[in-house]
């Protein structure tokens, strides 16, 4: 059982585990809810992602959005030129090997108070993680995993996996209708270190991506009849020259 994190230690659970689970309550108090002002508008965006094209034909049914930042010198945090996310086969073995071009993340939610509260978040713990890191190159995901009847959605179709970067924050927006959605966290032999379900908005999971991997179930209907889905918000961060 993953025990709740104290707020103050985040870095040194990292340092020591390689991965956190932070609840919702926490992760507000880390946040600031008053810094949140546009949550209601940054959940809603999740109602208006592009379908993933490059899964459609494998059956599996994701909506996405993509866009990349990167921080400077002088720790500012600027959204980069849209560009299409990248991973080689030696991270993701379905698809590795070419450029995938997303629908960007719109503008207003870019640059609104969550998102940029969020990065900052990032950029600061990360950062105490790597003190010597001067510039990032920050990938940012809106992902919806939709279950339907008879069919599991798959947050991961890729499996147990690692991303190549060196940190990643899965941040829970919503989950309507599902069941299941546990993630877990793997040393490179394959052994299981972890794992819990991100169950209420704002939980979230903390991963150094060069020490573990991590997975996610498939998730399934509990109301066959009614829209199912998992919203989550992934942020990388790697080290960039």
């Amino acid at each position: 059982m993953i025990q709740t994190p104290n707020p103050l230690i985040l870095p040194d659970q990292l340092r020591r585990d390689g991965f956190t689970f932070v609840t919702g309550d926490v992760m507000r108090s880390r946040l600031g809810a008053d810094a949140l002002t546009d949550w209601q508008a940054f959940a809603a965006s999740w109602n208006d992602l592009a379908p993933d094209t490059y899964l459609a034909a494998r059956g599996r049914h994701r909506r996405r959005r993509h866009a990349v930042f990167a921080s400077d010198a002088a720790d500012d945090i600027h959204r980069e030129p849209h560009q299409p996310h990248y991973q080689s086969l030696t991270y993701n073995a379905l698809q590795g090997d070419i450029q995938r071009w997303f629908e960007p993340i719109a503008t207003p939610i870019g640059d609104g108070a969550s998102m940029r509260r969020i990065l900052a978040f990032c950029h600061q713990l990360f950062g105490t993680l790597s003190p010597n890191t001067k510039r990032w190159h920050i990938e940012v995901h809106q992902f919806r995993i939709e279950a339907r009847a008879g069919e599991a959605g798959e947050p991961t179709p890729e499996g147990v996996h690692r991303d190549g970067v060196d940190y990643v924050l899965v941040l829970l927006v919503d989950r309507v209708n599902i069941e299941s959605g546990t993630t877990t966290i793997h040393a490179h032999d394959g052994t299981q270190l972890g794992s819990f379900t991100l169950t209420h908005a704002l939980d979230a999971a903390l991963v150094d991506d060069a020490r573990v991997c991590h997975g996610v179930t498939a998730v399934t209907p509990l109301d066959p009849a009614l829209p199912a889905y998992r919203d989550v918000l992934v942020v990388t961060f790697k080290a960039s020259a």
